[in-house]
């Protein structure tokens, strides 16, 4: 059987899967929506149990995701927002919720305009403004990523953006970007490690240099 057709063969036969972790995360989402957080949260723990993964039901996540190696050690949280075509490998991290400090909302009225005003509670008090993540149409996100939002801001990864594996990514992204991580270095214990070419030539010993020197 010829590449492409094995690949659109698996490609049909997971559609056909009804137990897939996109499912169970889209009927969790969906239960979440409509009020029924308890079994929203079971499902949850029933697509953990199964694919090893914690996808939140308060996430917003487009019915076209696709999660490879069966969403194995995928971590999301809630506040975060995926659009449609998005590719997310294994044990890639959406951290996104922390809420913003109290002393960073507490600024002067001219420093902030009024369309910038945080929102306020029923007693007056602003709102902490939560952290959030937003992953635009067609992104591919690399194996063991990790995508952190800053406390109290929104990150943002741009449309057709990719994310190489292991990226740990704390900064928007622009669409169609490609984000890598540093490059590894070689890290030496002793003299012993060191390739054979950069190992300092031995000098010879007195005798030695003498019988040559005769």
């Amino acid at each position: 059987m010829r590449h492409d057709r094995l690949h659109w063969l698996k490609h049909r036969m997971r559609k056909l899967w009804l137990f897939s972790p996109e499912r169970l995360w889209l009927a969790s989402i969906a239960l979440n929506r409509r009020g029924h957080w308890v079994l929203a949260f079971c499902l949850k723990q029933l697509n953990g149990l199964v694919y090893h993964n914690s996808l939140a039901p308060g996430a917003s996540v487009s019915p076209d995701i696709f999660l490879g190696h069966n969403s194995l050690g995928i971590v999301i949280n809630r506040n975060v927002e995926i659009g449609s075509g998005v590719t997310i490998w294994h044990n890639v991290t959406l951290a996104a919720g922390r809420p913003e400090r109290p002393a960073r909302r507490v600024q002067s009225q001219g420093d902030r305009s009024r369309d910038d005003a945080p929102e306020r509670s029923s007693d007056g008090s602003p709102t902490p403004r939560q952290a959030r993540i937003i992953v635009e149409d067609n992104v591919r996100i690399g194996a063991n990523a990790v995508i952190i939002a800053p406390r109290g801001t929104t990150l943002r990864i741009g449309r057709g953006a990719r994310i190489g594996a292991g990226t740990v990514v704390t900064k928007d992204i622009p669409a169609k970007a490609t984000i890598v991580g540093a490059a590894p270095r070689l890290m030496l214990a002793d003299d012993d490690a060191k390739a054979p070419g950069d190992r300092p030539q031995a000098s010879r010993t007195a005798p030695e240099s003498d019988a040559a020197d005769a």
